[in-house]
């Protein structure tokens, strides 16, 4: 696996591309975010928050909006806020400084596990497939084998978690998940993150979507997929809420 590590500390970045290497991570060393925009296709990107020349928030933005690349943030800020941003964004995990090479190294595996299908590139032909890895909820279609949505002729674009989320919801559309089983399943059974995290994804679906009356809340419970018997009608509410 190649890294990409974004890193402008020498006292972090050389031992800690040192270690990666001895688990038998390839590792590219940038030290600021304009170098870290010309490295084509690393597997992961390991992203400090930090840089000398822009924010990391804005590095993310920019790697995000180009590839599905699984993105690790790394950061020393203590404000929840920066790190909710960066997954809204699109990150996959973050790791505080200071942290052991061994969880680092855990926490890409793991990452990697939730990413491995990888994402079939767009093209302005593609349509969506009638095969049996395709599901139809209304207009939508969700093809996991291309890790693909559209809605109707138009494909949206959406981050990895964001598509693991849509695609457990729809496994059973209607049935409760509890924010539980949906951070074991989508994230990892030890994930330790903000809090929010579930949320700003729950958010980020519903507009992406654009069809916010869709992902319903249930209090105190989790999250349902509620699709309308007839898409084109407006859903009202009901007894679950949306946040």
């Amino acid at each position: 696996m190649r890294v990409l590590l974004i890193e402008d500390d020498d006292t972090i970045a050389e031992p800690l591309a040192e270690g990666l290497g001895r688990y038998g991570f390839a590792v590219d060393r940038v030290g600021t975010g304009a170098a870290a925009l010309d490295v084509a296709c690393p597997d992961m990107v390991l992203l400090d928050l930090g840089l000398p020349d822009m924010d990391g928030i804005d590095v993310c933005r920019a790697l995000r909006s180009r590839s599905d690349v699984p993105i690790i943030m790394i950061t020393a800020r203590g404000d929840e806020t920066d790190r909710v941003v960066g997954l809204e964004l699109g990150a996959d995990d973050y790791l505080s400084k200071p942290f052991g090479l061994r969880e680092l190294v855990a926490r890409i595996r793991a990452v990697t596990r939730r990413t491995h299908i990888a994402t079939a590139p767009y093209r302005e032909d593609d349509e969506p497939t009638s095969d049996k890895a395709s599901q139809h909820l209304g207009d939508v279609v969700i093809n996991r084998r291309t890790r693909q949505v559209y809605a109707g002729s138009q494909q949206i674009a959406l981050a990895p978690k964001e598509f693991d989320l849509l695609a457990l919801l729809a496994e059973d559309p209607g049935a409760v998940y509890s924010r539980q089983h949906i951070l074991d399943k989508v994230w990892d059974p030890h994930f330790f993150g903000p809090t929010k995290t579930l949320d700003v994804h729950i958010a980020a679906l519903r507009r992406k979507l654009d069809r916010p009356a869709w992902i319903e809340t249930v209090r105190g419970v989790g999250f349902r997929l509620a699709v309308p018997t007839d898409p084109s009608r407006p859903t009202g509410t009901s007894q679950a809420t949306q946040q």
